[in-house]
């Protein structure tokens, strides 16, 4: 049966011979990298943020007590295959479980990759856009995976299309990293494909590090929001990547000066080998003080976590107001605690 998928293949890196730990990694968990992300990576530095995220690594087979295959309850709220629907007024709609690179901290790592949970079939994508159409409390759809830029633009036509149709689903959102690590693949056809009658679309690049955005990741973001798509962005915070302040103030203006507007800063979920990648809710708190310090507000992202087991997303940020001994008092962007008179 023809599924959605038509997207070229992409070149796994070389593994090592059975006896290497990377081979039971490459066995285990899917790998990838796309040529523009192999030629970020520097040689000589062996702590290189780009080769972090893609290039396999033993201890991704350290597997702790508290990581879960499904760590942010996807299972639990699923009601027709391909469909997530947590919230009330938005769902998602896994439409391939492929993707151009494969992160090593992915939480769905267990679900993508060619041997993953496959592609929706046509009779799948029929049964879960008439669930869809069959709530009307769904006001949005986010698009997922899987990277559904890998789609032909005649399929994402087709989806995007069929979406706008339904008349209580007035906001559709497409997630991918796609600009980034393929920006060639964003042509003029993908980014028309994009827009449906009646409904208003949003792209989410996902970008752990400023340089990720490249000369051509920047054309293929312009060649997007040109085309009156705004596009919002989501980090997730990991150790060795961009756990400082000074990477993360670097990559949240550049997106900003590529027009991205920067959405989520995510606290790393509780996938199986990724520990390793993790840090503390505190020093994630740490930095998005640092940051708002640091950074104009168009560059600030909500620190946040999927809470395990699919109850939801909860900001992490510190408070900045709390009950005093005389009263209100709010924290200033230096960290003093000051008086409010309400």
């Amino acid at each position: 049966m023809r599924t959605l998928l038509e997207f070229s293949a992409v070149q796994a890196p070389k593994i090592a011979t059975d006896d290497d730990p990377l081979a039971e990694v490459a066995a285990r968990y899917a790998v990838a990298i796309t040529p523009a992300m192999e030629a970020l990576i520097d040689p000589a530095d062996a702590c290189d943020p780009i080769a972090a995220q893609f290039r396999p690594d033993a201890r991704e087979l350290e597997i702790a007590p508290d990581e879960l295959s499904d760590p942010i309850g996807d299972d639990a709220h699923t009601p027709v295959k391909g469909v997530v629907h947590r919230y009330p007024d938005r769902c998602l709609l896994k439409l391939v479980h492929v993707c151009p690179v494969y992160c090593r901290f992915c939480f769905r790592r267990e679900m993508v990759g060619p041997d993953g949970d496959g592609t929706l079939t046509g009779g799948e994508l029929d049964a879960a856009l008439g669930y869809i159409e069959a709530q009307p409390g769904i006001w949005e759809v986010i698009l997922t995976g899987g990277d559904p830029f890998l789609l032909s633009a005649r399929r994402v036509r087709d989806i995007t299309e069929r979406l706008a149709a339904i008349d209580h689903v007035k906001i559709i959102r497409w997630h991918t990293r796609v600009p980034v690590v393929d920006p060639l693949r964003v042509t003029p056809d993908l980014v028309d494909a994009l827009r449906g009658a009646g409904s208003t679309t949003y792209v989410v690049l996902h970008s752990n590090h400023v340089r990720e955005l490249t000369d051509h990741a920047r054309a293929a973001i312009a060649r997007i929001v040109d085309s009156g798509v705004p596009m919002l962005s989501q980090t997730v915070l990991l150790k060795g990547v961009n756990d400082s302040v000074e990477a993360l103030e670097a990559l949240m203006r550049g997106l900003v000066e590529a027009r991205v507007k920067p959405y989520y800063l995510h606290h790393l979920d509780k996938a199986p080998g990724t520990s390793h990648f993790r840090c503390s809710i505190g020093r994630g708190q740490e930095l998005a003080r640092e940051l708002h310090q640091r950074a104009s507000g168009i560059a600030q992202p909500t620190y946040v976590l999927d809470i395990p087991g699919g109850h939801g997303k909860a900001p992490l940020a510190s408070p900045s107001v709390r009950e005093g001994e005389g009263g209100i008092e709010v924290r200033d962007r230096d960290g003093v605690w000051r008086k409010y008179e309400e």
